[in-house]
């Protein structure tokens, strides 16, 4: 299962991204303005605070769940740098891994 983790991790980096990249290109590094596009419609609102939620739940997961998880924090800058997307498929993997290490 590890191998389908991380494959969906890069999958979740790669789809953000490329829609990120290219807004990145056109406007640099503007958080306000990045912000403003982000809420400027009640679906993009609805979207974005989902993101922001279940980002702030994944990184308390790690925190709490990751004891023990070899690189497990990894999942942290995934989640803050790319999103959720990434992250949550990264640490399930690295989680997976330390399950089947830890095996008899």
């Amino acid at each position: 299962m590890d191998r389908v983790y991380l494959a969906l991790a890069a999958i979740g980096a790669l789809l953000p991204l490329s829609a990120f990249v290219p807004w990145l290109v056109a406007h640099g590094a503007d958080p306000a303005a990045f912000v403003a596009e982000l809420f400027a419609t009640r679906i993009g609102a609805f979207f974005g605070w989902d993101v922001i939620v279940s980002a702030v739940v994944l990184i308390l997961f790690v925190l709490v769940e990751g004891r023990g998880v070899r690189h497990g924090w990894l999942a942290i800058p995934a989640t803050l740098l790319v999103g959720v997307s990434c992250g949550l498929p990264l640490f399930l993997a690295l989680r997976a891994r330390s399950v089947q290490g830890a095996a008899p």
